[in-house]
């Protein structure tokens, strides 16, 4: 594969892999199966290793998918919720063995995990008692559950002894067992009630109840598998949980230390089998370097950490029948098409649809209307569609033909070649794009304009009040409130939410424009570097290329955009409303640029700045924090308590290591 073949297809799945979190995470209706997903992340994650020149920080590899809804309040993790890697298969398991082993070059032991299928949530103690419950939500912030979650009796509000660090933080799983779910589903139904299809998703519903009362009525369990604090009691996480246990938190008596790789293997074979008389459901193993010091040394991506693992079992699979098929377009314009299946039992759900994903895929397994196709449950969430039965094909069925013409706008659709979708060239006539630009217009972190939801946006579209992004700022609480299901005080907070998006700094602004390309980072890259949208405007291609991480695919894609008449018009209709469309001055002189170019590291506790503090400043001068030491970090930033292998692997590397002192001097901070 050469450098534009490259090129082309981390794009393509970029794209794809934005639509489907956008369906998992935001609209919670999942299109794929967790297998395909992970196929894909796994294809991207290597084309970026292999062509780091296409690197983007807001690729899905990047990123966290997000479960936030704006009932609850929103907090900030003080240690980031990110995911981890997922396999199916062995040799995975052994290349990230490899993995480790080449980066500590020392001896180490491997924790064993059962992958516990819940919803996790993150639990912060302080002076011994239950301060706060949080779920995941995009990684960075999540949602304050802390009402619901003390309802659970498992999970003790005061902690056992007096030996437990003042205030830190253990993630873990909240579910229900097998036996739970299934005599809360006999209640609701002798009750006349709707049953649920399976223990997982009702214990993420629950979890979002906003009548505690009735969460304690559910039968809600907790398993906790990781502690994070500045004073943990151990260097090693296994001793941590152990420890943890005695503070009366329950830690899994599932949980085993292994020397190699080939024991990981027969704690995975030992409960692919045994996982059927577990009292819950498990979709996996999770594998995890002991040492704390190691795992320091490992470090993480922006995604996930690179001293664990997760090994998911095999999925299930069933046959049935394919009706129809339906073609969704997206904000960007790709289209997806979708299966209709006759209703079929898989994994305790009603499965009646499943993506196709796009024409090639279509072409590779032969899919006719008619078949009968075997689909599969990755995860347990969503189907894929794997194969057909040949032998049960009705002879006079013909090969599917894609179709050329948009089912929404009716305009011919375009493939540029290397691309795997088809995608409708209307941008700004097409109904769906229309919608999705503006649905991403107002999303949290773009304007974060609140009440204007994906309902809200089709309901004003639908009565001719809005056609693109600049018309929201043209409506008055009068047009609204004769709106269907439109009540005097949700009118009020939509127009005092527009009002509030013109103090939207000019970064985010640029970000909810929704060009292709132009994620939160860029979009940063782009406001500090060109400093207001007129420069942007006038920017050349040579100009723009310039810039820190601005390639050429960005670079074409923000000229053909501002060619679009349409487009330069909403942006100055924008200008006109008081949107802030120029950084600060503040913001302007923050960015000295004394740190350009420089990669640093941060390890140990300070005494001035907390670490993200530190990692802002760091930022704001221009330069980059990594994760783990390499012969390209410039410095080690270290305070008390450094990791020992950290600290011997940057002497090692002849890593200059500077005290908080010294790196204060270094921005011109006394």
């Amino acid at each position: 594969m050469n450098k534009q073949e490259a090129q082309t297809r981390i794009d393509s799945l970029r794209k794809d892999l934005n639509h489907h979190n956008h369906c998992y995470y935001v609209l919670s209706q999942p299109e794929i199966s967790d297998f395909e997903y992970d196929l894909m992340m796994q294809e991207l994650d290597s084309l970026e290793k292999k062509f780091p020149e296409f690197a983007n920080e807001n690729s899905p590899t990047q990123r966290v998918g997000s479960d936030i809804t704006k009932e609850f309040e929103q907090v900030e993790h003080k240690y980031p919720m990110l995911s981890l890697g997922n396999t199916y298969s062995v040799e995975d398991l052994r290349d990230f063995d490899g993995r480790v082993r080449k980066a500590i070059s020392e001896d180490f032991q491997y924790v064993c995990e059962l992958k516990y299928d819940g919803t996790a949530i993150s639990l912060h103690f302080k002076n011994g008692k239950l301060l706060r419950a949080v779920t995941r939500g995009d990684g960075t912030k999540g949602d304050d559950v802390t009402t619901n979650v003390r309802t659970i009796k498992s999970i003790p509000l005061e902690l056992h002894g007096n030996d437990w660090p003042e205030e830190f933080e253990i993630r873990g799983e909240i579910f229900m067992s097998k036996e739970g779910f299934r005599k809360m589903n006999e209640e609701r139904a002798k009750a006349g009630e709707q049953t649920f299809a399976n223990p997982r998703n009702s214990a993420s519903g629950t979890l979002k109840m906003q009548d505690s009362k009735e969460v304690a009525k559910r039968p809600l369990d907790c398993y906790l598998y990781l502690l994070a604090g500045d004073s943990l009691p151990f260097r090693s996480h296994f001793e941590n949980m152990n420890k943890a246990r005695e503070w009366g938190l329950k830690i899994p008596p599932y949980l085993e230390l292994k020397n190699n790789i080939d024991e990981v293997f027969e704690f995975i074979n030992h409960w692919d089998q045994a996982r059927k008389d577990l009292p819950f459901e498990i979709d996996g193993i999770v594998i995890k370097v002991n040492s704390i010091d190691q795992q320091e040394e490992l470090g993480f991506t922006a995604k996930s950490p690179r001293w664990a693992i997760s090994y998911k079992f095999k999925a299930e699979q069933a046959l049935t029948e394919l009706l129809s098929i339906v073609y969704q377009v997206g904000r960007t314009g790709a289209v997806t098409p979708v299966a209709n299946l006759q209703p079929v039992q898989l994994a305790g759900t009603t499965v009646k649809r499943a993506s196709l994903h796009n024409a090639d895929q279509i072409a590779l397994l032969d899919i006719r209307l008619g078949d009968w196709v075997y689909i599969e449950k990755g995860g347990e969430i969503i189907p894929k569609i794997v194969g057909v039965e040949k032998e049960r094909r009705n002879e006079k069925s013909e090969t599917l033909q894609y179709i050329t013409h948009c089912p929404e706008c009716g305009i011919e659709l375009v493939r540029k070649e290397g691309e795997a979708n088809h995608y409708c060239p209307n941008e700004n006539n097409c109904p769906p794009q229309i919608k999705g630009k503006i649905e991403h217009f107002v999303s949290r972190k773009a304007m974060n304009i609140d009440g204007l939801g994906e309902e809200t946006v089709e309901l004003l579209y639908n009565e001719n009040l809005i056609h693109n992004i600049a018309d929201l700022y043209d409506l008055k609480i009068e047009q609204l409130l004769p709106l269907e299901r439109m009540a005097e005080k949700s009118a009020s907070n939509i127009i005092k939410g527009i009002e509030a998006s013109k103090t939207v700094p000019f970064p985010k602004v640029l970000f909810a424009l929704g060009i292709r390309y132009v994620g939160e980072t860029v979009a940063k890259k782009l406001a500090q570097s060109l400093g207001s949208i007129d420069n942007l405007l006038a920017a050349s291609f040579e100009r723009l290329v310039a810039i820190d991480e601005i390639g050429d695919i960005i670079a074409r894609g923000l000229i053909d955009h501002f060619k679009i008449e349409s487009n330069v018009l909403i942006v100055e209709r924008l200008k006109a409303y008081g949107l802030q469309m120029e950084i600060e001055e503040t913001e302007q002189s923050e960015n000295s640029g004394k740190l350009m170019g420089l990669s640093i590291i941060i390890s140990g506790s300070f005494e001035k700045h907390s670490r993200d503090e530190l990692k802002d400043l760091i930022e704001k001068h221009g330069g980059k924090n990594v994760s783990s030491i390499s012969s390209n970090t410039s410095y080690l930033l270290a305070g008390d308590k450094i990791g020992p292998s950290k600290l011997t692997k940057a002497e090692k590397l002849n890593i200059p290591i500077i005290s908080e002192e010294e790196f204060l001097a270094m921005i011109g901070e006394e």
